[in-house]
């Protein structure tokens, strides 16, 4: 069989109630659409999400990765990333925060050249129909104000959503150095793109919070925290690419 077109990396812990319902409604919207595809679902965890993907393999080409154990979004991202075959490989989050439809504004910007495309709920264009609780907005606000001058990271803004597409060679290149299994790796991965000279794209979508409360927003930015300093100090630079960061 030749490679798919696309190629959308689906993290997902503790989904095994959404985990159908999101993997139809990607097969629902692109299959019509011509669009070749392949879905891949990393899935840590006990509760029966992976099981519930494969029970799809009849009916959506999806493959399953995961473990038992929970070993982080930015691990099950990375080894999803790796084994994709698309030529445009991206990742979304199995909750459905940003749904598949806005894929359609992220795909032309591919062909103006290009190399990684992320969904943004802050730039033109963005739409939150269902906001984060307050305490979360502050929070976010706070991250931002640390994370930038600690990074470097001052030309995207917004590096959490979960919606994030690349070219097959950018994304093998990024994702073989990147190192974060946590939540930071979106940092780590946006930070070694512009640093090697990547051309990266920013473009509003359509987002919804979905009420989700796992994050400890002690114990869990005290890990983000330290993942911050790794990505900063914890590597030498990237060789760098031959084309310029926009």
């Amino acid at each position: 069989m030749s490679a798919p077109y696309l190629s959308l990396v689906i993290p997902a812990f503790n989904e095994v109630k959404t985990i159908q319902h999101t993997l139809r409604a990607i097969r629902d919207y692109l299959a019509p659409r011509g669009h070749t595809f392949e879905l891949i679902v990393a899935a840590d965890g006990t509760d029966g999400t992976r099981e519930a993907a494969a029970e799809l393999r009849d009916e959506v080409p999806v493959a399953v990765l995961g473990e038992p154990a929970r070993r982080g979004k930015g691990r099950g991202v990375r080894e999803g990333m790796l084994a994709a075959s698309g030529a445009i490989v991206g990742f979304l989050d199995a909750d459905y925060k940003v749904a598949i439809d806005e894929i359609e504004k992220v795909l032309p910007w591919f062909e103006q050249g290009y190399d990684v495309v992320i969904g943004s709920r802050a730039v033109a264009g963005a739409d939150i129909r269902r906001t984060q609780p307050w305490y979360r907005r502050v929070g976010s606000k706070g991250f931002a104000m640390v994370m930038r001058p600690l990074v470097g990271l001052y030309g995207i803004k917004d590096t959490q959503c979960g919606f994030k597409f690349f070219r097959a060679p950018v994304a093998a290149d990024l994702f073989a150095r990147q190192r974060i299994d946590g939540y930071m790796f979106d940092v780590e991965i946006l930070s070694l793109a512009l640093r090697s000279g990547y051309k990266v794209k920013e473009v509003g979508v359509k987002w919804q919070d979905d009420g989700d409360t796992r994050l400890k927003l002690v114990s869990g930015n005290w890990k983000n925290l330290k993942d911050l300093f790794r990505i900063r100090f914890g590597r030498k630079l990237p060789a760098a690419n031959t084309r310029s960061a926009a």
